[in-house]
């Protein structure tokens, strides 16, 4: 990641290395995981009943656990194998499963993998913070070849999210600790995705206020 320029510097957008991924792969691959989890945890004494031998595993909690290790290790090999690079946000959110997953199955514990996205969103919350305090809008270098922003648009949707990764952590805390694990997987694909997907939404008018011309688009234009 060069922080040495801003996110929507030239120069360095041209420099970037990697191969665009189709925007519903893309969401397939981020997403499928996730669903995995939830069809193991909901269906896991069916898919145990079926399939003996992973009764060593443990409950569905562990079954899904094992199962949602497995997939978003594949979904990151995919996209490598598409991209020839692995974003950010994804391979550390990847990281963070593989290691709570792990001590999640060692420990017999389904504590870690509760605390996961309570890590993971902090984490994130506080890196993007962080990172304005040193005038740095750490979400441009994340985002930048999906869109192109000014520097205030960069700083605020950076300020935004950061924002509401902490509220994330926050909201999964109280879930975890209040509700029945079922409840919690359940409000894992059914609650955080659509809340993530309307606060998305939100975002629309401030990236249409700052977004910055393609270069390429400008290039056509001076060559007409």
């Amino acid at each position: 990641m060069d922080l040495e320029r801003a996110p929507n510097d030239p120069q360095r957008l041209k420099e970037m290395g990697g191969k665009d991924m189709p925007p519903l792969l893309k969401l397939a691959l981020e997403l499928g995981p996730l669903g995995v989890f939830f069809l193991f945890n909901a269906r896991g004494e069916q898919i145990q009943a079926a399939f003996p031998g992973l009764a060593v595993v443990g409950g569905p909690i562990f079954l899904a656990t094992a199962a949602f290790m497995v997939a978003i290790s594949i979904s990151l090999g995919v996209s490598l194998w598409l991209t020839r690079r692995l974003p950010i946000m994804p391979l550390v959110s990847g990281i963070i499963v593989l290691v709570f997953g792990a001590l999640t199955l060692w420990l017999h514990d389904e504590l870690f993998i509760k605390l996961k996205p309570t890590i993971i969103n902090t984490l994130f919350g506080t890196v993007l913070l962080g990172g304005l305090l040193f005038g740095r809008s750490l979400l441009g270098y994340v985002f930048d070849s999906a869109f192109r922003l000014t520097d205030e648009g960069w700083r605020v949707l950076t300020l935004r999210w950061g924002l509401f990764f902490l509220f994330l952590a926050g909201v999964n805390e109280v879930v975890w600790r209040s509700f029945s694990t079922d409840f919690w997987v359940s409000f894992k694909v059914f609650g955080i995705m659509p809340m993530t997907l309307v606060f998305t939404l939100f975002q629309l008018p401030l990236i249409q206020r700052h977004s910055l011309p393609d270069p390429s688009d400008q290039a056509a234009q001076k060559s007409e």
